[in-house]
């Protein structure tokens, strides 16, 4: 497990603030944020190669905060694979066995499992510089995981690869965290990767972490408007509140309970929101109507923009509905969504 208590970092330009954090033992962790969240801060502060102002961090309930990384039983992975081009595959792999016996074991016990595993026995001769992407991160992850560490710490591993490679990668990150049960913490930006993945996720934002949960529950439940935005609920709105029902602008809007003054925002997932040209086809809740704005086309979906009175609500449909509807800047349209899925910040 890897436990982070109150830490705190000051770097030039930038801060970590009391973070509070803890994997569980065997769990799968991600940590996302914007890009200069801090998420590679907080990664760097485990490994121990930057200065920490305050806290304590521990690594299976040993403390390790004042520990050289090689005495804290961890292996890493960065997103730029960090490889000795000069040695072999094998080589590469095997760097860091002579530098990470740790209380005593021998490291390497299952090279074997983790070459085969990572399907790497045809390469183990091969000059690292004339491997693919997904090969060297192949390389990487078999290379952090030679050492048969406690904790394993991804850095983005996946985002400079193409995406078949970052697929299959994903997929043998999944693989082998079932079959080792290794501890997890990886720093990322990529939803899929956090919903694929990890059990559990938090999010930072300038340094704070700003929410710690399940998938589900921050994904769905975000508990700051910053959060609600970066999950991509698109649909945030300043409200007032009165019993079941949220005024935001001009509207009021039905809630699934009620709720006291301590609400100060409503927020509505895009992909929830139904979209119609007749309201007939609609249910009667929260059906109203609006003008299309704007179409932000992505291929198989759409971004829909609507101007509802004074709020712009964004809806998401397939490019095959829009065409279906004959959608286009200007036309009426209705809305309607769930109480249920109306969430109060």
């Amino acid at each position: 497990m890897i436990r982070i208590k109150n830490l705190n970092v000051e770097l030039s330009g930038f801060s970590l603030h009391d973070i509070d954090l803890t994997v569980e033992k065997g769990e799968f962790f991600t940590l996302l944020g914007p890009t200069g969240a801090g998420k590679t801060v907080v990664l760097e502060s485990v490994i121990g190669i930057i200065p920490i102002e305050q806290g304590r961090i521990y690594i299976n309930n040993k403390e390790v905060t004042n520990l050289p990384p090689e005495k804290r039983d961890i292996g890493i992975v960065y997103q730029d694979h960090a490889l000795f081009p000069h040695l072999t595959v094998y080589k590469n792999i095997t760097y860091g066995l002579r530098y990470h016996k740790v209380n005593g074991k021998e490291p390497g016990k299952n090279l074997s499992f983790i070459i085969d595993r990572l399907s790497l026995v045809p390469l183990l001769e091969r000059s690292v510089k004339h491997l693919s992407g997904g090969e060297k991160q192949r390389v990487a992850l078999a290379r952090a995981l030679a050492v048969d560490p406690s904790v394993l710490l991804l850095d983005e591993p996946l985002s400079a690869l193409d995406p078949n490679f970052r697929e299959d990668t994903r997929e043998i990150l999944k693989r082998l965290h079932v079959e080792t049960g290794i501890t997890v913490l990886m720093v990322t930006h990529d939803f899929t990767e956090a919903h694929f993945l990890a059990q559990r996720t938090a999010i930072i934002n300038n340094g704070r972490i700003e929410q710690t949960g399940s998938i589900p529950e921050v994904f769905y439940k975000p508990s700051t408007p910053f959060v609600a935005e970066f999950v991509g609920m698109k649909n945030i709105f300043s409200a007032i509140f009165n019993g079941n029902k949220a005024k935001a602008g001009n509207l009021e809007i039905k809630i699934s309970s009620n709720n006291n003054n301590s609400k100060k925002y409503i927020a509505i997932r895009p992909e929830d929101i139904h979209v119609s040209v007749d309201k007939q086809s609609l249910p009667e809740h929260n059906s109203i109507k609006g003008i299309v704005s704007k179409i932000l086309n992505h291929g198989f979906y759409c971004d829909l923009c609507l101007k509802i009175s004074d709020v712009n609500f964004t809806a998401i449909i397939p490019t095959n509905s829009l065409i279906n509807m004959n959608l286009a800047p200007g036309i009426s349209v209705y809305i309607s969504f769930d109480p249920a899925n109306v969430h109060a910040i």
